[in-house]
This record gives structure tokens, C-alpha cells and sequence, in this order.
């Protein structure tokens, strides 16, 4: 028999360039060690954790050197094999630490400790039940006792706290039979559930010709285990019942599903759907959990004891030991996509893990993103689409408000006369409505009327929104929140005044016209606390509040079959940002949010106000045409030479000094065009370099420059990004990151 590896490659867990990189312990006698067991070992004179990545014979280095793995954190690998090569491949690719990678991969609170397995004492017979009348004679002298034995009859644990419930003070009774041999007291695990109410169990629909067709495609792929598809399906058209057909189909063949949501606002109406066909089998992972009910639901994936995990983006991580079905829900959001250290895309993450793993991979939304759709066509993913509503149910009627003409008829308001009746109509049919804007806060900006000064943030380089509420004012970057001044802070002056308007002044205005509404505001202020956001979905969905004011978390996923009028206040905000995406994110913002009305019997209604009513994507999702507008767009980003044709790279230089990031910037910028100069052939793939102040100049503390770069999609191109990745691994003073096609160029 081969004699067992003795000695572990271990990363430790310390997120520095100086440690990243595999240390060689012993592995004492008796003790297991599979890669991805979590371990603490000596690291100089202090004692750290880490993860053993592979087991081997020899040292590599001399033995007298090799000191001794202390222990293990847990008696089981907490990062399953597909998952320690998932964290390798982003590592390189978002060039950080592999051990910040590798935290990816559990709850965070299991480093050093912070969270444990909670358990609590119980009792249960240690006799057999035929021998519980001779237990009970023993003890004529303790009606207590005989109480007790009874209770425990049933031969099951019984928590000590829940006995004392029908016993007063039952331990001192406990502890005497149990050292007569007739009770045996126990620690016992205690599950922390995240799920305020139990499973209720749904009837299946049948099945629309849309959903059939779809499925027709999507379960031989689940069957034979490889296939990635996009599913395009209008809003209303039964997408989620696709998903849990096909996660049905998977789950019977002993396999595991992740169904990931952009918000987690929508996690809990995604799980009540698959609670409702799955039960227990089905776990919930996202960041709004407790660290004991995130790091229990973890225990039970990594168990097996659920095999369907539901959640935002992180939940892609998930340590499923078998998976063959990853379906990514509204794949357009940019909520996908991770802004920090580690740099990750989930949907690229979940084609990397079923390619990797052996599954199928669904995208699906009602408005893919431009380059999924792109490569749908080109056939990277094979596309299905349900373009009717579930019963043949119209789409929403929609009707678009100039607001310019609202202006010049002496409506200064934020609603239109037309958005007003509507709202009228709407509620005194007994019926609801969901008002759009995507600002929080009361007002956008706060603005002095003398000088012009408008008040920013001083760790960031935006302007700092007014909050009613607290009369505060919030950086919704850093978190900074600072009190109302009562005079302007550049001239002295008492003219400061809310400019614009958020969700907050849209809520105050309704409550106003409609004093006896109840109305729920859902932004990201009245959502932080925990299951906040089920309390609010709740109060909407029994009815008890008809109307709902909220950002783009209520613009997707969210089913509620009494929303008949849907109201866009402001339509603009998004086709006013500086990126090249801002024509295709309010396109689909508007899209989704028109979704949301008419969704059952009755048909819907939707009203958006613009002061750009001519706008090609204000036409189109009034029109709800994804496939003019994906035609318009995808011919102006040809023409404009913008992704998917070509690759918009950035390198982001942070630094807390605005000079050395400036110097910095300076100095790729000339090491990027000293290589264009001395490569011609790579000149031919780069149409544009340009070193430029980043959009926000400054971002909590952090001063930002950036290089800008434009690439064709070419496969030179990919010697140039190399080159560059290369460039941001070099000894730089301040942070560099290599970001492609990022998320967003602010």
C-alpha cells in the first residue's frame, strides 16, 4: 500500500503580494488532509489559517526547514476541488492574492472563528420504551420525574428549554435520571433558519406552447450535462416556471442546481416559488442573512442536505458537489458583476464552473445585455425565446409624457396630468400602482442660490443627496453623512436648497395628494436591515399598501398580480450618464419596469415621463420592442466602434494622494505607447489611447486617474492585453487595477 503524502502546499490566508505563494508543511502522523481543508499552521512567530492546495512526497525544500501543520478547522474540505481551480482562474484573472480568492469560497465569519455551530442540551430516554413503566415505578417518590419520563416517552430529543416550557425548572429532575441511567443529556446542533415561514407546497401550471418549446431545447442538455443557452423571454411569459422545470429535471438525476438573482430584494419571491415545489432541498445564500444563518445554510449545501441553491451573486460560489444546472435570472443586470477585489463576472464565473463541472448554463431575462444577445446570434449560446404572456395576456399599455410640454401648459409639478389621472383611476378601482425613479434620497443635490455652490462630499467627487429624514446629507459612494447646513459653506449665505427629487420627495408628494394610502418606499435606506425588504413586499402584496415608490430594485422579477398602472417619474436619469451603456440600461429599466404592470387578469397601464420623448430607446420600450432596439443599438455601437466590436480597457490608478495617482497614470500611459510604438502590428489593434482624469475624480479617500484604451475584438488583441496585465503586476506605489469592458467607467 503507497505510504500516505506527508507533507501539504498550503496557502495561507493573508491577501498580500508577499505571501502569495504556496508554503510546504508536514502533515503529522494520523491526520487528513485532502486539498481544500482549511488549516491553521506556524508562520513565523504568529499562527495563521490557510488552505492546503495539494499533498506531495517530497519537501521541495530541506527538511529541517519544514515545521508542522498545528491543526484542522474542520473535519470535512470546506472548498471542494472544481471550487480551489475556480479560485486560481480569478485569481489570474483579476491578478489579487489567490488566498482573496479563496475566501470566495466559504462564509467569511468561518476566518478566526466568528461564527460557530450553535448547539443546545437535550434530552431523550436512554431506556428502552418497553422498560419506561419500571422507569417510571422507580421514581414514585418525583411526580417531576415521572412528568418527565412520560414527555420522553416517544423516544425523540427534547430541548431542555423547551421542556421547561411544562416543567418548572426540569434540570436538577434531568441530571438525577440521567445518572440513574434512564435519561441521557446531549448537545445537540440547532439549525438557524433564514425562512420566516415554512414551505407551502404550489400546484404546477401547465405548461404554455412558449415554455414547452423552451424545454424541449433545455432538458436533453440537463440530461446530457453541457449546453449554454439564452433564454429571451418577455416580461409576464413564465420564465421562472422554465427554470423550475429544468431544475426538476436536474435534481432527478442527482444533480445540483444554482439559480442566481440580481437583487436581493427579489430573493425571497424566488424562493418561496422554489420552496414551493422543492421544500428543504432548496437553501438560500446572499449577504442580508445572519453570519449563523449564512454559515448554517452553507453547512447543509456542503452537506448534500440541499441541493438547489437560490441567491444573489455570491451564491454562484456555492459548495455543491455535483452541478449540473446554473440559471443566471435577469443575466443583463450589472449587479453581476464584482467592483472589488477579487473582480469577478458571475455569469462568466457559472459558464467556467458548468464547462468545468459538467452542466448546462441558462441566461435568461426579458432584455439581455447587448453582447449576450450578440453572441447568441454569433452562436456561442443557443437562444430560446417566449415572446407571449403567460394566458396570451396583453403587454401594458404604455403612453409616453412630454414633460417639456407639461412645463410650457404651467405644470411645474413632478407628476403629469395624465400620470395623476391615471393614479386617480387606479385607486378607486381598488387597485395598485408602482411608482419608478431611480434616486434615492429626497433630493439629488443641494444647491446654494447665491453663489452657485453645490455641495459635495469630501472623500468622493460627487454631490451628497439630501435626506428628509434627519435632515442629513448622504454620499452614496463612502457612506459619509453630514448634517444640513443652516448657511452655505463657500459664501455664508442662508439660500441652500434641495434640488431635484428622489424617492423620499416622490413619496412625501403622493402622501400628500392620497392622505390615507398607506405606501411602501423601497430604495436601498428603507431595505438595509435585515429581512426588511420581505416586510415591505409583504405589506404591498396583502394589499394593506396600494401604492409602491421605489429605484430599480422594483423594476424586475417582482410579481404582483393587483399592479395595474406603473408610473416612470423620471425616465432620463440613466440616459444622462457618461458611458456608452446608458442607452441600453434605461432601455431595459424601462422595459422591466413597464413589466410590472398587468401581470394577471386585468391589463396594465404605464406612463413614462421624459423631457426626451423622441429618444430611439424611450420609443422602444414604450413600444417594448427588444429586437428594434437591439438592432438600432447594435448598428450605432458598429458604427461608434463600441463593444462587442470592440474592448474598452481601462487601467484605474488609486492612490490617497492625487498626485502620485496623476504620476502613475503618467507613466503607464507612457509605458503603453513606447510598446504601440516598438510593435506596429499591435498599433493596428489599439484605435485609441488617452490618459485622462477618471469621471469621479476621488472615491472614499481614494484619489483616481486612469489610461483609457479601445481594442478590436481581434486575437492579437490578446497578446496587448497580456502586456498589460503584465504592466499593472509591477511594484507600482498605489493600487493599479486592469479592468475590461468594466461594469462602469465612472
Amino acid at each position: 500500500m503507497p505510504e500516505r503524502p506527508r507533507y501539504a502546499q498550503v496557502i495561507v490566508d493573508v491577501a498580500s503580494a508577499n505571501t502569495d505563494r504556496v508554503f510546504t508543511y508536514r502533515v503529522p502522523a494520523g491526520m487528513a488532509l485532502p486539498p481544500g481543508t482549511r488549516v491553521t499552521v506556524p508562520f513565523g512567530r504568529q499562527t495563521l489559517e490557510g488552505v492546503v492546495l495539494h499533498l506531495t512526497d517530497t519537501p521541495g525544500i530541506e527538511e529541517s526547514r519544514v515545521r508542522d501543520v498545528i491543526g484542522t478547522l474542520e473535519d470535512y474540505p470546506a472548498i471542494l476541488p472544481p471550487l480551489v481551480e475556480l479560485a486560481k482562474e480569478i485569481s489570474a484573472r483579476s491578478l489579487c492574492p489567490l488566498a482573496l480568492s479563496l475566501r470566495l469560497m466559504y462564509p467569511a465569519q468561518m476566518r478566526a472563528g466568528r461564527v460557530k455551530v450553535r448547539t443546545q442540551t437535550v434530552a431523550r430516554l436512554a431506556v428502552p420504551a418497553s422498560h419506561l413503566p419500571e422507569a417510571v415505578a422507580a421514581s414514585t417518590r418525583s411526580a417531576k420525574r415521572r412528568l418527565l419520563l412520560n414527555l420522553l416517552a416517544d423516544g425523540l430529543p427534547h430541548p431542555v428549554a423547551e421542556l421547561k416550557a411544562l416543567v418548572r425548572d426540569p434540570l436538577p429532575a434531568l441530571k438525577a435520571l440521567q445518572e440513574a441511567g434512564q435519561v441521557r443529556l446531549e448537545e445537540a446542533e440547532v439549525y438557524r433558519s433564514p425562512y420566516a415561514d415554512p414551505a407551502v407546497r404550489e400546484p404546477e401550471p401547465e405548461l404554455t406552447p412558449g415554455q414547452r418549446e423552451a424545454l424541449g431545447e433545455l432538458l436533453p442538455a440537463v440530461r446530457e450535462g453541457r449546453g449554454s443557452f439564452l433564454l429571451h423571454g418577455v416580461t409576464g411569459s413564465g420564465k421562472t416556471e422554465v427554470y423550475i422545470r429544468a431544475a426538476r429535471e436536474c435534481l432527478a438525476l442527482g444533480r445540483d442546481v444554482i439559480v442566481l438573482v440580481p437583487e436581493i430584494v427579489l430573493t425571497p419571491q424566488m424562493v418561496s416559488w422554489f420552496r414551493g415545489r422543492f421544500g428543504d432541498a432548496a437553501a438560500v445564500l446572499h449577504s442580508r442573512l445572519s453570519a449563523g444563518e449564512r454559515f448554517d445554510e452553507w453547512r447543509r449545501i456542503r452537506a448534500g442536505a440541499a441541493r438547489l441553491v437560490i441567491g444573489a451573486r455570491s451564491a454562484v460560489f456555492a459548495p455543491v458537489t455535483d452541478l449540473g444546472l446554473v440559471v443566471v435570472d435577469e443575466e443583463h443586470e450589472p449587479s453581476y458583476l464584482s467592483e472589488n477585489n477579487p473582480r469577478y463576472d458571475a455569469r462568466e464565473v457559472a459558464l467556467s464552473r458548468v464547462r468545468r463541472e459538467g452542466g448546462v448554463l441558462l441566461l435568461a431575462s426579458a432584455t439581455p445585455s447587448i453582447l449576450t444577445f450578440a453572441k447568441a446570434q454569433r452562436g456561442d449560446f443557443m437562444l430560446l425565446e417566449m415572446l407571449s404572456r403567460v394566458n396570451s395576456r396583453q403587454l401594458a399599455q404604455v403612453s409616453v409624457v412630454d414633460m417639456r410640454e407639461e412645463l410650457r401648459l404651467g405644470n411645474r409639478g413632478m407628476f403629469s396630468r395624465l400620470l395623476l389621472e391615471k393614479l386617480d383611476a387606479c385607486l378607486t378601482a381598488g387597485q395598485q400602482a408602482m411608482l419608478f425613479i431611480n434616486r434615492r434620497g429626497y433630493a439629488p443635490s443641494v444647491m446654494c442660490r447665491k453663489c452657485g455652490e453645490v455641495l459635495s462630499c469630501s472623500q468622493c467627487d460627487v454631490k451628497l443627496t439630501y435626506h428628509q429624514a434627519g435632515r442629513g446629507l448622504h454620499c452614496h459612494y463612502c457612506g459619509l453623512v453630514l448634517p444640513m447646513p443652516d448657511v452655505c459653506p463657500s459664501c455664508g449665505s442662508s439660500y441652500l436648497r434641495p434640488v431635484g427629487a428622489g424617492t423620499q420627495k416622490v413619496e412625501e408628494e403622493l402622501r400628500k395628494r392620497y392622505p390615507g394610502e398607506e405606501i411602501v418606499r423601497m430604495d436601498l435606506d428603507t431595505t438595509s436591515g435585515k429581512d426588511a425588504h420581505r416586510a415591505l413586499l409583504d405589506r404591498f402584496r396583502s394589499g394593506a399598501a396600494r401604492i409602491m415608490v421605489g429605484t430599480q430594485m422594483i423594476a424586475k422579477g417582482l410579481d404582483f398580480p393587483q399592479v395595474t398602472l406603473v408610473g416612470a417619474v423620471l425616465a432620463d436619469v440613466s440616459l444622462n450618464l457618461p458611458d456608452y451603456r446608458s442607452e441600453e440600461r434605461t432601455f431595459q429599466l424601462l422595459t422591466q419596469v413597464a413589466g410590472r404592470a398587468g401581470r394577471a387578469e386585468m391589463p396594465g397601464e404605464v406612463v413614462i415621463q421624459t423631457y426626451r420623448p423622441e429618444h430611439f430607446a424611450i420609443q422602444a420600450a414604450a413600444r417594448q420592442d427588444y429586437r428594434g432596439f437591439f438592432n438600432q443599438e447594435f448598428a450605432r455601437r458598429r458604427q461608434r466602434l463600441y463593444p462587442p466590436f470592440t474592448m474598452m480597457v481601462r487601467l484605474l490608478c488609486e492612490s490617497p494622494r492625487e498626485e502620485q495617482a496623476g504620476e502613475v497614470s503618467a507613466a503607464l500611459y507612457d509605458r503603453v505607447a513606447e510598446a504601440l510604438s516598438a510593435r506596429p502590428g499591435w498599433k493596428r489593434r489599439v484605435l485609441f489611447y488617452r490618459r485622462d482624469e477618471s469621471p469621479i475624480k476621488r472615491m472614499m479617500g481614494q484619489a483616481r486617474a486612469q489610461v483609457l484604451l479601445k481594442l478590436l475584438e481581434h486575437p492579437d488583441s490578446a497578446e496587448v492585453l497580456a502586456f498589460l496585465k503584465q504592466l499593472t503586476e509591477e511594484p507600482w506605489p498605489c493600487r493599479v487595477h486592469l479592468e475590461i469592458n468594466p461594469a462602469s467607467l465612472a
